[in-house]
């Protein structure tokens, strides 16, 4: 067990270099099941949920190593199909793998996916799409058995733009035979990030950064090398911070662009931004409280889910009144019970939450209860007048290389401690 203890109210000041992207980085890594060989990714976070996902497809029969934020994996002959389901209950992102597994070995054998409790996040649209190309799903005793005589192209429409279900048809699609339509697919960034990935390998994709992509079918993907976008979640996170704790802040190693509605939301709030597109930086200057906003969270370019409970944290501290409204995932409210031994006043009317802000909050100890919302715990206790300890933060190392590291760099007191 591992907590973060923080001493609130001080300003950051200074450059925080951005990891690759936990959200992104998952995909990359079980699209190159598709390629016999080895695959090279750079920039990858030493992350939990990265040795989970390595650890689950050298499960597979595919050697994984990772150094100095470089991973290879050796994909050259799988042998397996079956995702251990120890390491299915620890992470949603093994699901990712149906569609390669299908695609490459015919068979895939999984279990229901776990991962931070926010929601029921159903598998029903990746499995609805892979069936509509060919494969056939029986479940048994919480199992889920896939198996395929050959994928072929299809023409599928999500009802909803699910980000996983997109990723899944997407790499099912690349070898299947034919031609694939996605429409009202997700376009998140980290999808187009996936589609430049499996074009580099070979494969053939119209329309990448669209929420209509088109796939001509090929016979074959060859192993890559390729450098890993900047995490938006973790540089957001940091910009947010800054925002409840004042200071100037310099976050470098992500597109602005793809921060376009969370950098809205913080101008909203006082915060002076300058974007950099050409070096791939964001200052933020925050030199008030920040003012009470609304926001609500939508697929892509709409407000990250992910993002939600740490503006949650940053509205605690705020001088006004802010309203935030969870569209995606119904459980994603979890972080605003435990804000509440800080001091936060939430008052939650179905998926909206209404606050009050107040400054200074109260330091408190409290456990991590997700990966975004520990990452929000931390963000609060920066707000409150003394020192607060988190607990539970395996949760966080999840998504956050060193979420810490990172922080102290930015002149935050803040420590590791073993218990």
């Amino acid at each position: 067990m591992s907590a973060i203890q923080i001493q609130g109210m001080r300003p950051l000041f200074g450059t925080v270099e951005i990891q690759g992207s936990k959200n992104a980085v998952l995909p990359l890594m079980a699209a190159a099941v598709l390629a016999p060989g080895v695959t090279v990714i750079r920039h990858v976070p030493a992350i939990e949920d990265v040795i989970t996902m390595m650890k689950i497809l050298e499960a597979l029969g595919c050697p994984c190593s990772l150094g100095d934020g470089t991973l290879t994996i050796d994909a050259k002959d799988p042998d397996g199909i079956g995702i251990p389901e120890k390491y299915v209950g620890k992470m949603r992102s093994s699901c990712l793998l149906l569609g390669p597994l299908l695609s490459r070995m015919g068979e895939a054998v999984t279990y229901f996916p776990g991962g931070c409790v926010i929601g029921a996040r159903p598998i029903d649209f990746h499995i609805h799409a892979l069936e509509q190309m060919g494969a056939v799903f029986f479940e048994a005793g919480g199992m889920i058995l896939a198996g395929t005589g050959g994928l072929k192209g299809s023409e599928i429409r999500f009802p909803y733009p699910s980000v996983g279900a997109t990723e899944n048809a997407l790499m099912a699609a690349v070898l299947a035979e034919g031609t694939t339509v996605l429409d009202n697919c997700a376009a998140e960034p980290e999808i187009a990030e996936l589609c430049r990935f499996l074009t580099k390998m070979g494969a053939k994709i119209h329309g990448t950064g669209e929420k209509r992509l088109v796939i001509e079918g090929v016979k074959e993907l060859t192993p890559t090398e390729f450098f890993l976008t900047g995490d938006r979640i973790c540089a957001g996170t940091y910009l947010a911070a800054a925002c409840a704790a004042g200071g100037e802040v310099t976050v470098r190693g992500v597109d602005p662009w793809v921060l376009k509605e969370p950098l809205r939301v913080m101008r909203q709030m006082g915060a002076a931004i300058t974007t950099r597109e050409e070096t791939q930086e964001i200052l933020l200057t925050m030199e008030r409280r920040p003012a009470g906003f609304r926001v609500c969270t939508g697929p892509y370019p709409e407000f990250p889910t992910d993002l939600q409970s740490v503006f949650l944290a940053v509205a605690s501290a705020a001088e006004g009144r802010s309203r935030i409204t969870e569209t995606v995932f119904e459980a994603r409210f979890a972080a605003a019970a435990v804000m509440q031994r800080f001091g936060a006043r939430i008052r939650a009317e179905g998926r909206t939450l209404f606050v009050e802000g107040r400054y200074p909050l109260k330091p408190s100890i409290a456990d991590a209860p997700d990966l975004r919302g520990g990452a929000a715990l931390l963000v609060a206790a920066m707000a409150a007048d003394g020192r607060s300890m988190i607990g539970n933060c395996e949760h966080i190392a999840r998504g956050y290389e060193d979420i810490v590291r990172d922080l102290v760099s930015l002149g935050a007191e803040a420590e590791w401690i073993r218990i």
